[in-house]
């Protein structure tokens, strides 16, 4: 833990900036899951929980190339800090979801907020390198990786307990005080967020952005590769939508069960980047891990709607996602230590892109096959469609892996421009 405690204690900016995450994460989570609770009591169906989930990826997927032509454009401190004012704002919507007539809201309020964060992302993203030394950059980066799992195990437990003990309003009322205090944290960061001259500002040219990122892609194979690593996952997420089905049904645990699969979830997504650190900076050994973490997922998903006691599935959830968390966060690695600044915005949501649509085709149809299919079979199916895409992932990039094998011990190649 040395080398996190010591980059957090010598870099202010990055400490503040990281901190706003962890705040804004944590608060997130902490209304999804009392959410998920009150639309699956409300309508006593998985399906409105299910749409909750596709749209925090869908929208985030549909706008992503917008966003990520805004965070090469413009200073992305103050896209950060707009992102969160305006989620602060929408989640009191939430106040309004009081029966089945009103599920619609909820639903509605996840998709603002989920706009938000699609600026959010790539600015965020796109700004790390230039708020640490370049030496600094692993040690970051899984540092911010393992933000979303940390706070994504705290803040669904603690929903899951605060649901059960003061109601769903309450958690979303915090959710709303915790994005301004991100805010006012990311205010306060003084170092800049991208190297001077980059930011152009002008009306966004998406077509033609997109155009010379797809040129930038297809001239790069390693680019490509690192693109495409998370779809596997994230069409396994898919499960995510069972869960509140599976702890209030299956498992009659409850909606401190639904919290606590999700906390699984982030416990996992915080100790696979931890344990896989020393594999972001060898490039022969990035590609393996990150192949290793997509089949891992597969499997245990696969594992996962086969067994009859709860306390195995929060297990085999916390493996699946050391294997998902650990994915994400060596390709977002790659990426940043790769791409141009001037392009790593609209690479990053063109990633982003790619991993919240796989996320959203899973939920979607997990939350419409719920209705006809068991859903412990629903999801050991969807950790064998992750356990697929991975071996088909292995044979189309074997010439990149090859290569990077061959080239031996090495750091991930930098920036070219």
């Amino acid at each position: 833990m040395r080398p996190y405690i010591d980059l957090l204690r010598r870099e202010q900016d990055f400490r503040r900036v990281y901190t706003a995450q962890l705040i804004s994460l944590g608060g997130d989570w902490f209304a999804i899951v009392p959410l998920l609770n009150l639309l699956a009591r409300e309508t006593g169906s998985g399906v409105y929980g299910s749409l909750v989930l596709a749209a925090d990826t869908l929208l985030i997927a549909l706008v992503s190339p917008y966003a990520g032509s805004i965070a090469d454009r413009y200073d992305r401190r103050t896209i950060l800090i707009a992102a969160d004012v305006v989620s602060a704002v929408v989640v009191l919507a939430l106040l309004l979801v009081r029966g089945p007539a009103t599920a619609w809201i909820g639903v509605s309020v996840i998709g603002a907020i989920a706009v938000a964060k699609a600026f959010y992302q790539p600015a965020s993203s796109a700004a790390l390198p230039n708020l640490v030394s370049r030496a600094d950059l692993p040690t970051a980066n899984v540092l911010v990786g393992a933000s979303w799992g940390t706070m994504l195990a705290v803040g669904a437990a603690l929903g899951g307990l605060a649901d059960a003990a003061f109601g769903p309003y309450t958690c979303f009322l915090i959710d709303g005080a915790s994005f301004l205090l991100s805010a006012w944290l990311t205010v306060l960061a003084r170092r800049p967020f991208q190297q001077a001259g980059t930011a152009r500002g002008g009306r966004p040219q998406v077509w033609r952005d997109l155009r010379e990122t797809g040129r930038y892609v297809r001239g790069d194979r390693r680019v490509a590769t690192l693109l495409s690593v998370k779809s596997g996952v994230g069409l396994g997420n898919g499960t995510l939508a069972l869960f509140p089905l599976l702890a209030t049904g299956a498992y009659a645990v409850g909606p401190l069960g639904t919290g606590l699969l999700f906390a699984a979830r982030g416990l996992g997504a915080l100790i696979g980047p931890l344990i896989t650190r020393r594999s972001a900076a060898d490039e022969a050994r990035l590609y393996p891990v990150m192949a290793a973490g997509m089949l891992g997922f597969g499997l245990c998903y696969i594992a996962f709607g086969l067994t009859p006691w709860f306390w195995a599935a929060l297990l085999l959830v916390v493996v699946a996602h050391m294997g998902g968390g650990a994915n994400w966060v060596l390709s977002s690695y790659g990426l940043q230590a790769t791409v141009p600044d001037a392009l790593r915005g609209r690479v990053f949501s063109a990633d982003f892109m790619l991993a919240t649509l796989a996320m959203a085709l899973g939920q979607l149809v997990a939350g419409w096959a719920s209705e006809l299919v068991d859903v412990r079979v629903l999801a050991s199916t969807f950790g064998g469609v992750t356990l697929l895409y991975g071996v088909l992932w292995l044979a189309a990039t074997r010439g990149v892996r090859r290569t990077a094998a061959a080239s031996g011990p090495s750091a991930v190649p930098g920036e070219s421009g």
